[in-house]
């Protein structure tokens, strides 16, 4: 199946990240946090942060991953089920506390910031296709991401299984990465999307405390709740 169009991308936070991301008016790659020396909320596997550190991105602008503001394809990634889960040793959020940045590819390019796209997860050591142009987003696996049963509009079931075999490496395929070079300003975004009522007005608190106007929805169906 072709790619969706417009392609929507999410990028997962913490709330308590918010206030900060606002007064930037952007959201600044892990690098460019570290020069600036800005602290910052992390709900990531430190193994894995050490990995994409010191990953090259295998195509123009080039640099590594830390370099870069991530995005997944879809929302209720695999990383917010390890986060629920209590997988992520030093992660003292739970997924109530984490809300989805929404955007979109095409807002990315006509903002006319370098991106990077790989069409699994980047952080893999077998994970070497990259790609700078839209010939990126026709390697991404869209008919896994968008394979039966739905929910959300997006495919409910990712773990990787043997059999089928289409389905042999369908986490690493979910995981499949957008990534934006070095900041990601907040006007390309186009929603926020929450697990519940009391996370909507909290965070439509924040935004407006910042001169922020951006749709917060409840969207239950982005995170783990039994489905």
């Amino acid at each position: 199946m072709p790619r969706p169009i417009p392609t929507r991308i999410f990028h997962i936070t913490p709330i308590a990240n918010l206030a900060k991301l606002c007064i930037a008016g952007e959201i600044r790659s892990k690098n460019a946090l570290i020069a600036r020396g800005e602290g910052h909320e992390s709900i990531a596997h430190n193994s894995i942060q050490t990995r994409r550190a010191g990953k090259p991105v295998g195509c123009a602008p080039g640099s590594v991953i830390h370099d870069y503001v991530p995005f997944y394809f879809a929302p209720r990634s695999p990383m917010l089920h390890a986060i629920h889960s209590g997988k992520v040793a030093g992660c003292r959020w739970q997924q109530e506390d984490i809300v989805h940045i929404e955007s979109t590819v095409e807002n990315v390019v006509a903002s006319g910031k370098q991106f990077a796209i790989y069409p699994m997860n980047a952080a893999l050591d077998f994970s070497i296709e990259c790609y700078n142009t839209f010939e990126g987003l026709e390697r991404v696996d869209w008919p896994l991401l968008f394979e039966a049963p739905l929910l959300a509009g997006f495919a409910k079931y990712y773990f990787s299984r043997p059999d089928p075999p289409k389905q042999a490496m369908r986490m690493e395929k979910r995981q499949a990465e957008f990534l934006v070079h070095a900041s990601f300003t907040l006007t390309c975004a186009t929603r926020i999307g929450v697990i519940n009522n009391t996370k909507q007005i909290e965070v439509a608190d924040v935004l407006a405390q910042h001169g922020v106007q951006l749709p917060v929805e409840v969207q239950p169906d982005w995170y783990f709740l039994g489905q």
